[in-house]
């Protein structure tokens, strides 16, 4: 058993260094007219090996980094835009509180 065990680490270690991809299509279809097609990639690595390849889009996700969000809205000037316009529109401050 623990041959076994061993090697199966072994194998996940390479895997999540090397990272794998995994490809394939679905496509359901009715009198050979095409209904829905799905497009199915999975690709499992570890962050580290992700980064390498450049498929870091965790670090700009709002859900997974809520200061990506902050900053981004920082970056563009949407944030004051926004700003500037809530101070044009009488009275709309203090009916949102």
């Amino acid at each position: 058993m623990a041959a076994s065990s061993d090697s199966l680490a072994d194998i996940l270690e390479r895997v999540l260094d090397k990272g794998v991809v995994i490809a394939g299509d679905i496509g359901v279809s009715v009198v050979d007219v095409e209904l829905l097609t799905l497009r199915i990639r999975l690709f499992i690595a570890s962050a580290q090996t992700a980064r390498e390849m450049g498929m870091d889009w965790w670090t700009n996700d709002p859900f997974f980094a809520p200061n990506a969000a902050r900053e981004e809205l920082e970056e563009t000037g949407l944030a004051a835009r926004v700003a500037a316009l809530e101070a044009r529109v009488p009275g709309r401050r203090d009916a949102l509180r």
